[in-house]
């Protein structure tokens, strides 16, 4: 028999559950980095995943959890937790779900997609209705080992695959804190120019592509005057989130589409995060490729 739970089911990710806990007004349980808690989805950032309409079931077998779970819906992502030898025979009876790290760039699932985990041998939490469309809200690329300078490119092939969204030839773009150029090399070959702005050099394969123009200054001595025909504004900067808010609230409006990243030393500071929340039209969300940090965007 299944028995809805009040509250809503959030899945921190793996090393920032404090941050997560920080959000949450109270926790009414918690299954490693699952928690459960009816602080409202629209207060909660630091989630990787969120679990809109739990319900707890008590199961006889293996077979019958599977058919608990495909009674409600095709597809499913199991959360392991405990019992794992027996989540994994449960899975097996489970439509299959790929796993293949997704080409970039990649249309998203169009089915939903729940999630479940054991809590008992004979105790299954399971929501068909999840905020990700990717189990366990973590999206895997085949990565390139070559051009890139770094994996940070992997945050722009995250937040553009969820977006479905990404620059345009017919657009300019602006990023900031570009070295060494992770970025850079993903947004090139997507736009008509971009302008880079930072204290160190890119590398020397993503500085002699053909549209990029490199500034060696300080990112935030720049005006919205200095580049007035920009349509993504984009940053990875190392920086105080309070600076690149001060910053940001001067660009926006001449720039249609941001996304950055707000870098934490320690617990996030909620005031800040509210305050990235309050800006019109945009949104907060922790990437599974990001790590003490949040991705901030607005997109028109």
């Amino acid at each position: 028999m299944k028995e809805p739970l009040p509250y809503f089911g959030y899945l921190a990710p793996h090393g920032f559950e404090k941050n997560l806990e920080n959000e949450l007004d109270a926790i009414e349980e918690r299954y490693g980095n699952l928690f459960f808690s009816s602080t409202p989805p629209e207060k909660v950032f630091w989630a990787q995943n969120i679990w809109y309409a739990p319900f707890k079931a008590k199961i006889s077998s293996i077979s019958h959890a599977a058919a608990i779970l495909k009674e409600e819906q095709r597809n499913w992502a199991l959360y392991p937790h405990k019992n794992i030898r027996r989540a994994y025979l449960i899975e097996e009876k489970l439509p299959y779900i790929s796993k293949k790290p997704l080409s970039f760039p990649s249309p998203l699932p169009t089915n939903p997609l729940g999630s479940w985990t054991l809590i008992e041998k004979d105790t299954m939490i399971a929501s068909p209705k999840c905020s990700s469309l990717f189990p366990n809200g973590e999206l895997h690329f085949i990565e390139s080992k070559i051009g890139p300078p770094s994996r940070a490119y992997l945050k722009l092939y995250e937040i553009f695959t969820i977006l479905q969204k990404m620059p345009q030839k017919t657009e300019s773009c602006l990023e900031l804190g570009a070295s060494p150029g992770s970025w850079t090399w993903v947004i090139s070959p997507l736009c008509k120019e971009i302008f880079c702005l930072d204290r160190a050099l890119l590398a020397p394969n993503i500085s002699s592509l053909e549209n990029v123009h490199f500034f060696k200054k300080d990112a935030f001595s720049q005006k919205p005057k200095d580049f007035p025909h920009i349509s993504w504004f984009f940053s990875d900067l190392i920086c105080y989130p309070e600076k690149l808010y001060e910053f940001i609230l001067e660009w926006l409006d001449h720039c249609e589409n941001f996304i950055c990243t707000l870098k934490f030393k320690n617990i996030a500071d909620k005031a800040i995060v509210r305050s990235f929340s309050e800006i019109p039209d945009s949104h907060l969300i922790h990437l599974s490729c990001n790590k003490n940090e949040l991705t901030w965007f607005r997109i028109k």
